[in-house]
Formats: C-alpha cells, structure tokens, sequence
C-alpha cells in the first residue's frame, strides 16, 4: 500500500524558489576588497541565477557537467550556487589556497567544462590554464579582467526560464578533501542530501537561524560547502553580509554597521578578530550566536566570547559528512550549571542531530565497539543520509559494514552522546604505551597569555617510543619562556604528558584549508633528538 502524500522531490533549486517568495526584499550585502559595498535581495539571487543557467545552457552545458567556482566570499559566488545547479550541473568549489598539483589533479579528475573565479586569482589561473585541458570558458566575476565578465554574461539573458528537471538522487555538488595524505578525494553530495542537511542545520542547536538573523559567514564558500550555509540560509531567508576579505578589522566593521547576529568561521579568524578589538577598541555589536568549527576552539576563546553573551556552536564535521556532524548544543540541565561547568560542555565538540549517529572503535583491535562511558577514547565512526558511501570516481566504497565511515579521528563520547575528540588517528602520542592527545596538549598551551598558536607533534624517543614537543608562537610584545608555560601546562594536563621540549617559531604551517599541518611540522623536526 501507498502512502497518500504529494510527491515533492527534494532539489536545492526548490530552497531558493523559496527565498525568493517568501522572503524577496530581504537584503544581502557584499563588502568588496577594495571597500566597496554591493546590495541586493533573495528575489534578485533567484532571478540573476535563472539568467545564469540560460547562459550555460548556451554554452552547451549539460546535466551533470561540472562547473568550477574560485573565489571568495559574495553575493555573485552564491548566485552561482543555484545557476550552476539549475542548469541541472554539478557545482565544484576549489579551494585556491591548494597547490598547483592539487589544482591540476583535482580539476582534472572533475572534469571541469567551466571556471567562474575571482580576478585575484588570475594569476593562479594563468599560470594553470595549460594544465586545465578540460575547462572550455573562463567567466570572470570581477569588472577589468581580460576574461568575459560575469555581469555582462548572465546580462543578455531575460531569466524567463524554468531549472532543469532534476530527480533528488541526482548529483549536485562536488567537494574536495585536502589530500593532506595522497590525491584529493571528491565527495558527491545529491540534491537529498543536501537538503535534508540544510533543512536540519537551520536548527537551534545548529545554526539557529530565523527570519531575522544576519549571518556573516567567515567560512570561505570554497571550503566544505561553506557548512552548508548557503543552502540553510536561504531556507529561512536570512540577511547575508559577505566579506571578499578577512581582514579582522573589515569583520569587526561589518558586524557593527550590519547588525550581524550569526557569524561562522574558524579558531584563527576569531582570533583575529580578538586582536583587532583589543588593539583598536569597540565591541560585537549585536553578535549572539557562533559556529565555530575547522579545530578545536582554545577554552579561553569559549570563555570570552560566553562573557559577552555569545552562545558558542563547537561543530565538528567534515567534507564527507556535508560537514555538520555535531554541534555544541546546550544540554538539559544547562541551566544549573556553573559557568565553569558550562564552557566544559562548550569545550566539547557536542551531540549530534537526528541524522547522523556515531560510535568508537578500540585503536587496537577494531572489532570491539567502545563504551560510551566518557573515558575510553577510539577511532570514531559516522553514518548518516549526508554522510559519504563512495567517493566520486571511486571503485570501491568508503565505508565499512552497516556504511560506517571511519573519520580518521579519536574520540571519546559521552553517556549523554556528546562527542569529545581528543585526536586525529595520525596525529595521536603514543608514550610508553600510553596516548597523549595532541589536541588537549595545544589547547591548554593556548591559556597561556602570551601564546598565539601551538601545535604539538610526537618526536621519537628511546625510552617511551614517542614523546610530545610543544610547538609555540608568542603574540607580538609577548614575553614567554618555557618554564612559566610549563606551569601553566602543569594545571591543566597530567604530568607525564608535559612536553620534553618547547621550540617557540615566528610561524606554524598550515594546510590549504587553515588547520595546522602536522605533516609538515613532522618534517621539519624530523632530526629533532630527544635524550633518554
């Protein structure tokens, strides 16, 4: 038997169908590089993207193409969001921070037909376009490149047009992995679920979003789908306000002058912007709520943004899982706890959404499903209707039985289901038999007021087989020396994880996405000696 309900497929062009109707003069705002500002509407998105899938029509794109974005954060890279996708391609955002081998590898494997980028990366794309064989036209978002211009593209088009038929299983964006370990992988996300992503992200638990939020999302729209907030904002019709820059004294602006109450980005950004309003004064304005996710926050970014009233949404996610995994959402018994109790649970990566579950392996013998008893660490696993099966191209799944996906990160979780990550799998200590968490290590290193970043890594030892070294970089003016930060690290970890060495640098690297490169910190110490 049948059931009795309409049948009504769950496509992304469907959300900003919606945006447009029922919130069409709801304002977005675009702050350039140069400081120019754009405005324009949620009706004005929608219809500059229906003029835009007629111009790739006549370019013979068809369904199931890729099309490339490279750019920053604003109004016309979201645009081609819904353009891209309603000409019935596969939208493919590439990250510009990679290096040229990545680019090539990735481009390639996609087989990219179109580019729309930014004119600030027009030396990357001159420098790549004999390695790009398969990108046919180049569309330039900004006004002066020597490439058609984005505008004056989708500009002879009326946009009297209807989005390509599509069913919801049907593919509609492609996101690369970081390839920090071999080639990037490309994950497909389909129109379900990317929808039932965005339909569970706009929760208060989440992203908390209503008609009336203002998100400024500090996430580049390049890196794992921007989280989604593309998709979810436009389901609530909330006041976008883009940055082309991260500059933290332009945020710090743009969140007073537009009443911005939702911001997302990663811990360094925030730092920045702590930083900008420490040296130059003024406040967040009407700020209330952030998603914070990429690393692990510090606990002194959690307690300062938590005294000035800001909830704080420690995500944890991925580019396979579409990302959101779990958010840092406030418990039941919120309400008695103290505040120190609080940002304990904050510190935390959180508890998931209906949507996705969860559960750790023991590190030495995968067969053996962890209690969740908030103490036993192991390899964490994921499955869910946004989480990766098969990446694109492959010829094998991703997943183990029952479609688990192995994260490639240590975790313990709690009996209430909160996610506490304490490593990546390749990045744990393991010291005399004992793991060390990286993660933990760094973050208590970040209470010291004079560190700006740290990174701990293993360093082969004698003795104990690994043992940590401590990785620091002192804000500008700041005296530290290692032995006030090994008291500081004293209370705060157990004495044995303390580091055997503190090597202070002017810079830590960082991957293509922000994150801290341990692989390349592990290269750098390679010859590093610890004595017995």
């Amino acid at each position: 038997m049948l059931g009795g309900m309409q049948d009504w497929s769950l496509v992304v062009t469907q959300i900003v169908d919606h945006a447009a109707r029922e919130h069409g003069t709801r304002e977005l705002v675009t702050r350039w590089a140069d400081g120019s500002e754009s405005r324009t509407t949620w009706a004005g998105v929608r219809q500059s993207a229906l003029r835009m899938t007629q111009a790739l029509r006549r370019l013979g794109i068809a369904k199931g193409d890729r099309i490339a974005t490279m750019a920053m954060n604003h109004h016309r890279h979201l645009i081609s969001w819904y353009g891209a996708v309603g000409a019935g391609g596969v939208l493919h955002t590439i990250n510009p921070r990679l290096f040229d081998e990545q680019l090539e590898y990735m481009v390639g494997h996609a087989e990219d037909r179109v580019l729309l980028y930014d004119a600030v990366f027009q030396p990357i794309v001159d420098r790549m376009k004999h390695r790009w064989p398969t990108i046919e036209h180049y569309i330039c978002y900004d006004s002066g490149a020597q490439t058609t211009h984005f505008e004056d593209w989708i500009g002879g088009e009326d946009g009297q047009t209807d989005w390509t038929e599509c069913d919801e299983r049907d593919p509609c964006m492609l996101c690369y992995t970081s390839g920090t370990t071999g080639n990037p992988k490309g994950v497909l996300y389909e129109h379900r679920s990317t929808m039932l992503h965005a339909l569970t992200a706009v929760q208060p638990a989440i992203f908390d979003f209503d008609a009336r939020s203002v998100m400024l999302p500090v996430v580049p729209m390049f890196h794992a789908a921007s989280w989604g907030l593309p998709w979810a904002g436009a389901i609530t019709g909330v006041k976008f306000v883009f940055s082309a820059v991260n500059d933290p004294a332009a945020l710090c602006e743009l969140i007073q002058n537009e009443g911005v109450t939702h911001a997302a980005g990663v811990p360094t950004v925030w730092l920045g912007v702590f930083q900008q309003l420490d040296s130059a004064g003024g406040n967040l304005g009407k700020l209330r709520h952030i998603i914070c996710g990429g690393s692990a926050m510090p606990r002194s970014m959690i307690e300062r943004f938590m005294r000035n009233g800001i909830n704080v949404a420690h995500a944890w996610g991925m580019t396979e899982t579409s990302p959101i995994g779990t958010t840092g959402c406030k418990p039941s018994n919120w309400d008695d706890l103290t505040f120190d109790e609080q940002v304990d649970a904050k510190a935390m990566q959180g508890r998931v959404p209906f949507g996705v579950e969860l559960r750790c392996l023991d590190l030495g013998d995968p067969a053996i499903v962890l209690p969740r008893d908030g103490k036993t660490s192991g390899a964490l696993q994921v499955r869910g209707p946004w989480v990766v099966k098969r990446y694109f191209k492959a010829e094998a799944d991703a997943t183990v039985e029952d479609q688990w996906f192995d994260t490639g990160d240590v975790a313990v979780i709690h009996p209430d289901g909160t996610l506490q990550l304490t490593d990546r799998t390749k990045d744990v200590i393991k010291s005399g038999g004992e793991w060390i968490s990286s993660v933990e290590l760094e973050n208590a290193a970040i209470a010291h007021p004079g560190v700006a970043e740290a990174a701990a890594i293993g360093i082969a030892h004698p003795k104990w087989d690994e043992r940590p070294i401590l990785v620091v970089v002192k804000k500008p003016g700041a005296e530290v020396d290692p032995e006030s930060l090994r008291e500081v690290l004293a209370t705060r970890v157990a004495k044995w994880w303390l580091p055997d060495a503190i090597e202070f640098v002017d810079e830590i690297p960082h991957t293509g996405t922000g994150k801290i490169s341990k692989k390349d910190l592990r290269d750098r110490f390679r010859n590093y000696r610890l004595e017995d």
